[in-house]
């Protein structure tokens, strides 16, 4: 067992999926200012920074210079500095990247991991909780307000449709400290990493160090589907190989779903058609009756097919996962 292997019980999952769930974490956050700051970003990430504006909400990831995924990012944009949320998992690469490739003269470099704290807001009900709290929001989503002023500013930013979670504000501890009461007494739950981590997996959203290693190309997990890459923005480290993919190619293996219909313990990560090896399972979510997973397969496999995936046989399913998956 991983810590991308969860279990929950249904009324815990019906929150994540229906109701408000605010979950507090300590990823690494860097805040990055200059007067080439955004120049320099947008030649590094695989998403456009420029075309959203200020005060934007950006997924994309850096990656090597043959293509392959390094540590993924959200990016907040604002007036005065951009600040990339990254998996704690990706902190050493970052600094090791920003050190190697941003001019410190250009874009200077604050690290801020450790200090700032970010919460997510998950589930169908968050957004309303957080219309009702009265902390201010911005105007749609992908978009970012200034909040929490009375003791030092967070930013809150609304999440694109695709993304795993509702909303997602960043700052000092104690700033966001205020913010998440306001939006408990509105009726959100306090929760945990796990139930962050499933409502990544019911969203088919991949994370750093399960479904991304030092092999992974962005078509591999999905980018093309949650917004992550730019075919438009021009040139960044690694976007020959995506360029190339994307127009000429395809990728030989695809982020896909599982769904099993016994919850029981894996043997092994391979998942298997008939004989043969076809991919690996990354991530797993097991509830009372059943269990769904993400999984590295062969594009030729087919939505609807059934394997062996752990030992254990599966269905490959699409997604994002749907109510059929986890109510039929």
């Amino acid at each position: 067992m991983s810590e991308f292997d969860l279990t929950l019980n249904r009324d815990r999952l019906s929150e994540v999926r229906h109701g408000a769930v605010l979950v507090t974490t300590q990823p690494a956050v860097f805040r990055i200012q200059g007067p080439g700051a955004l120049t320099c970003l947008q030649g590094l990430l695989t998403n456009d920074l420029v075309k959203p504006g200020d005060n934007s909400l950006v997924y994309g990831a850096l990656l090597t210079p043959k293509g392959a995924l390094v540590v993924d990012y959200w990016v907040i944009r604002q007036a005065d500095a951009l600040t990339l949320i990254a998996p704690r998992s990706g902190h050493e690469a970052s600094l090791d990247l920003f050190r190697r490739q941003l001019p410190p003269r250009l874009a200077k470099v604050v690290d801020l991991t450790g200090d700032a704290c970010v919460a997510w807001l998950i589930g169908a009900r968050g957004f309303q909780t957080l219309a009702e709290s009265g902390v201010g929001m911005p105007d749609s989503s992908g978009r970012v307000a200034a909040v929490g002023g009375e003791v030092s500013p967070v930013a809150l930013g609304l999440a694109p449709e695709a993304a795993p979670f509702v909303a997602l504000a960043v700052g000092a501890g104690p700033a966001l400290a205020a913010l998440s009461s306001k939006l408990v007494s509105a009726g959100a739950l306090q929760g945990n990493e796990s139930d962050l981590h499933a409502a990544r997996i019911l969203s088919g959203w991949p994370a750093l160090g399960a479904e991304i290693d030092e092999r992974t190309l962005p078509q591999e997990v999905r980018y093309d589907q949650i917004g992550g890459v730019s075919y438009t923005k021009g040139c960044y480290t690694g976007q020959e190989t995506v360029a190339r993919l994307h127009f000429r190619g395809h990728t030989n293996r695809e982020l896909r779903g599982l769904r099993w219909r016994r919850p029981e313990p894996l043997d092994g990560r391979a998942i298997n058609k008939g004989e043969r090896e076809v991919g690996s399972v990354r991530s797993t979510l097991s509830i009372e009756d059943r269990a769904i997973g993400l999984g590295l397969i062969r594009r030729e496999v087919a939505v609807g097919e059934e394997l062996l995936a752990g030992g254990q046989p599966a269905t490959v399913v699409a997604l994002p996962f749907g109510p059929e998956d986890l109510d039929g």
